[in-house]
């Protein structure tokens, strides 16, 4: 990011990437767009159609810090689970957290408005699988998103085959058959395309569709504060599942006492056996280490969780932590005049 530095918005500005001895334009802005240019066309006919262009060279390695950068900060404000999402994008799973930010839209409009005053162009989507969500926050008709539970199919159907994260070159060998919606690829019988094809386009198709499972691997950062715990033997019942919240919540707060720290953000990470992830993330009012108080919010949640097959991981992190000094972690119970009432506040 350029900051202040940057040109105008209405300033055409291509990003150039080198293929061989090509240099082609790799990304855009919407001002370079209007002015007609194209990604994959070449630098020089960029230049030559607008004298004056802006051009940078692309620096992968930095856009993808960049990236990662911001799949942490929107962890700590947004979600436990969070990964970037190709070049350009990041995919939250955000089940248990979305009340947390008032509703799903207000959460989505929050995340825009959030990355427009950072100075990005952003679109957001809400569906039941990474794959829908990737699709309709890319080619859908809304900058905001949010599918209705059962409406995949129907959404999807009308977008561009690109939309289901295909090579180029496979998506053109489609367009060839006469292929050029989602919901044609989807109609079609799948065994001659597999032959043809091979598994790649059944196997998009059904993560878009929800069919076949995609698990996010959540971005972590090793200043977190963050305990884990590994099952020889899975485990799924809940009461075992609860003991070993516990356990890791005691030795999450030793960690955050040497630190001097007190959480006010908590994401418990289950790891099933079949690769999926789930969380549960707890708030509270004001930094705290307190074990009973931090196994409580996430006991009481324990319900939402669906073990699967058993979960062979659990990770705990602080993912927003704070200083606590010794003598603000006193009982509410001991402070009868004009108690804290922090803790009642932090049921979730």
């Amino acid at each position: 990011m350029l900051g202040d530095e940057a040109p105008p918005v209405e300033t055409p500005v291509v990003m150039i990437a080198r293929q061989g001895s090509r240099r082609l334009v790799a990304a855009l802005n919407s001002a370079a767009l209007k002015a007609g240019l194209r990604p994959g066309m070449p630098a020089s006919k960029a230049q030559a159609i607008l004298p004056g262009l802006i051009v940078e060279d692309l620096k992968p390695e930095e856009d993808a810090k960049a990236l990662e950068d911001l799949a942490f900060w929107f962890l700590r404000i947004y979600a436990p689970i969070v990964a970037p999402d190709t070049l350009d994008g990041l995919v939250l799973d955000t089940t248990g957290a979305d009340h947390l930010h008032g509703n799903e839209r207000l959460m989505l409009t929050g995340m825009i408005n959030r990355l427009h005053a950072l100075g990005f162009t952003a679109r957001a989507a809400i569906a039941e699988s990474w794959g829908a969500a990737h699709a309709l926050a890319r080619f859908g008709r809304e900058a905001v998103t949010i599918l209705p539970e059962g409406g995949v199919r129907e959404a999807l159907a009308p977008l561009p085959l690109a939309a289901l994260r295909l090579d180029a070159h496979l998506v053109n060998e489609l367009k060839v058959l006469g292929f050029r919606r989602i919901g044609e690829l989807a109609a079609a019988p799948r065994a001659p395309i597999t032959l043809r094809f091979g598994p790649e386009v059944g196997r998009r198709l059904d993560q878009a569709h929800g069919i076949l499972s995609e698990p996010i691997e959540p971005v972590r950062v090793a200043e977190l504060v963050t305990v884990r715990r590994f099952f020889p033997e899975p485990i799924g019942a809940a009461e075992t599942i609860a003991k070993y919240t516990r356990k890791l919540v005691s030795d999450l707060c030793l960690d955050l006492e040497k630190r001097g720290l007190g959480a006010r953000r908590v994401d418990l990470v289950f790891h099933r056996v079949d690769s999926g992830v789930q969380a549960i993330r707890a708030g509270t009012s004001k930094p705290a280490r307190d074990s009973k108080q931090l196994s409580r919010l996430l006991t009481d949640r324990i319900e939402t969780i669906d073990p699967g097959f058993g979960i062979e991981k659990m990770t705990l992190t602080a993912t927003h932590a704070e200083p606590l000094l010794a003598g603000q972690t006193r009982s509410v119970l001991l402070d009868e005049a004009g108690g804290d009432i922090g803790e009642a506040v932090d049921i979730i």
